[in-house]
């Protein structure tokens, strides 16, 4: 890890919070859910493969089984975007974005299972005070609709399938760069998404297209682009602390163009999850992009 600037911190500030937006651009897509997951992927993907390229990342001539396992983590991803993207439809955006980044949780638990032993004290906090704070959400959003809830189970899947991602994607690290990876699995990842969509008669081609460049450069470019730019200078635990403002951001947005105005419950409930995701991240040996 090396050292730290003011500027290494304002860029992983700015990449969560070009981050956290993207449920907001999701919402005013006029095409699916789903097939704003598909632009998305699609779009970026002249500026992945040339920041791979520009990074002499190598791109080809993997063997077979690296190739299958990168098309297996693009369908991972795949079907956390859709899951996710449904969700965002159906639920307050601050939801969406803790819910979505639940993978983090979900991969601690994983690690632990594979390594054969018990949460420590510090785990144990971190298990509790999700399970709290999804208990009082998940209450929230019934008294509010059914509806509400369903999109944040959608959004909770979500985070299983990013957790899945996650696990898949780390046997693939090793032949690939970061942008290589992210370039490869988007390719991948998009024809499901744009299947997906054609199947469930969602409308796919926008009539207004810059809720969706903003989401492909803000999530795939802008805000995973700055991410890997910064991780490499911080710690998992302060990587997860400025996690924490994802959720923020995504509720402020969703309460200024939407009206989702939140209660102190809501509140209690969002600071439970991000402060369990903020230590699962602080647990995580490795980071991949999101």
């Amino acid at each position: 890890m090396t050292r730290a600037s003011g500027w290494h911190l304002a860029a992983l500030l700015l990449a969560n919070f070009v981050l956290a937006l993207g449920p907001w651009a999701v919402r005013l897509a006029d095409s699916g859910p789903v097939a704003a997951g598909f632009w998305r992927l699609m779009l970026p993907l002249p500026l992945l493969f040339g920041f791979a390229l520009a990074s002499r990342q190598r791109l080809t001539g993997m063997p077979w089984q690296t190739m299958l396992v990168m098309i297996a983590a693009g369908v991972m991803f795949a079907a956390d975007l859709g899951a996710w993207h449904i969700g965002i439809a159906m639920t307050r955006l601050g939801n969406a974005a803790l819910f979505g980044n639940s993978g983090s949780l979900i991969v601690m638990v994983w690690g632990l299972m594979a390594l054969g032993r018990r949460p420590n004290g510090f785990e144990w906090s971190a298990l509790a005070a999700a399970m709290a704070g999804a208990v009082i959400l998940f209450g929230r959003s019934l008294e509010i609709g059914q509806a509400t809830l369903l999109g944040d189970l959608f959004c909770l899947f979500a985070g299983l399938c990013y957790a899945f991602y996650i696990i898949v994607v780390q046997r693939a690290r090793a032949a690939f760069g970061t942008w290589a990876l992210v370039a490869w699995s988007s390719l991948a990842g998009a024809p499901v998404l744009l299947g997906l969509a054609l199947a469930l008669g969602e409308p796919v081609w926008p009539h207004t297209w810059w809720p969706l460049i903003a989401l492909a450069l803000g999530s795939q470019v802008i805000g995973q682009g700055l991410l890997v730019l910064s991780l490499k200078h911080f710690r998992p635990l302060v990587i997860g602390l400025v996690l924490m403002t994802q959720p923020a951001v995504a509720a402020i947005a969703g309460w200024l163009a939407f009206g989702e105005r939140l209660t102190a419950w809501d509140g209690l409930g969002m600071v439970l999850v991000a402060a369990a995701l903020a230590i699962a991240r602080a647990g995580e040996r490795s980071n991949a992009p999101a």
